[in-house]
């Protein structure tokens, strides 16, 4: 039955939306829209939680699972590598074997070896002949080296500081010159003199030499506390300073006393120790300026 509204619009009826209809029709399309934005909103929520978690990494030896897993993996990995650090050890042992078969010789007997070339060799230094070359050798040296020097085997009396300069920087450097500083109204200095005389008829390549403290210029003091002196030179440097001697051997001495004395200081050597074809023949005591008493 066609209403009043029909018979107004007439044949426009199946374009005519009633604001019922239209309104129920924009009540859907906004429920659908609202689910569907909430549907795009967790689809974007749940990429973002697929992107944050991270890529499971390769196992480098350490287990990060504490689980039994974790423990199973660690206990095979050990197994592994004592599996092959025996096979290592076992190839080292091979190698060293193929190397020790090759030089047939141990180092023990490498060392035997060197220790018999090294006796032998002792015991061919110590040949008979060997050492008998060498004695020949020395005294050949020793015959020549004594030559060279001058023998003196008297006691020289200087008489200034210019005789003493001279008999020290003029003599060879090889000689050893011994200069007794002395005073006549000192005691031991006479005695020190007689001793010089008798040493340097037993030492004929000693230069002995006897100097007044007056004549060298010392001092007043010196001539009181410092003499007997004896001052050792050689290559015209002092190698000896020995100032009141007396203090050590005493007021009475010998010549023997003196002898030892200049030997434990190094100033001469032990005419013991010295062969007599090396150290010469005893020299004539009247030869000597002093006589001895």
């Amino acid at each position: 039955m066609a209403t009043l509204e029909d018979k107004i619009l007439g044949d426009k009826q199946h374009n005519y939306c009633s604001s019922s209809e239209s309104g129920e029709e924009s009540g859907d399309e906004g429920i659908d829209a609202e689910d569907s934005g909430a549907a795009a909103s967790l689809q974007q929520g749940r990429n973002t939680l697929v992107s944050n978690v991270p890529e499971p990494s390769k196992w480098d030896g350490v287990s990060t699972n504490t689980g039994p897993k974790g423990v199973l993996k660690d206990w095979q990995r050990f197994k592994q590598l004592e599996v092959e650090k025996r096979r290592e050890q076992e190839a080292e042992r091979l190698a060293l074997m193929k190397k020790l078969s090759i030089t047939c010789k141990s180092t023990l007997d490498e060392e035997r070896d060197k220790k018999d070339a090294k006796c032998d060799e002792f015991a061919e230094l110590l040949s008979d002949e060997f050492l008998e070359q060498y004695r020949k050798q020395r005294m050949h040296e020793m015959m020549s080296n004594s030559s060279k020097l001058p023998k003196f085997g008297l006691l020289h009396d200087l008489k200034s500081g210019d005789q003493f300069l001279e008999a020290v920087d003029n003599e060879n450097k090889a000689v050893t010159v011994i200069v007794h500083i002395y005073e006549d109204k000192v005691p031991g200095c006479k005695t020190m003199n007689s001793c010089l005389a008798e040493l340097s008829q037993e030492y004929v390549q000693v230069k002995f030499c006897k100097l007044l403290s007056t004549a060298a210029g010392m001092s007043n003091h010196f001539k009181a506390d410092g003499v007997p002196a004896l001052l050792v030179y050689k290559g015209g440097q002092v190698v000896g300073n020995f100032v009141r001697v007396t203090d050590d051997l005493g007021d009475e001495f010998y010549a023997g006393d003196v002898e030892n004395f200049l030997i434990e200081h190094g100033m001469i050597v032990d005419r013991s120790c010295v062969p007599h074809i090396i150290s010469g023949p005893k020299v004539d005591g009247n030869d000597s300026d002093v006589s001895l008493e």
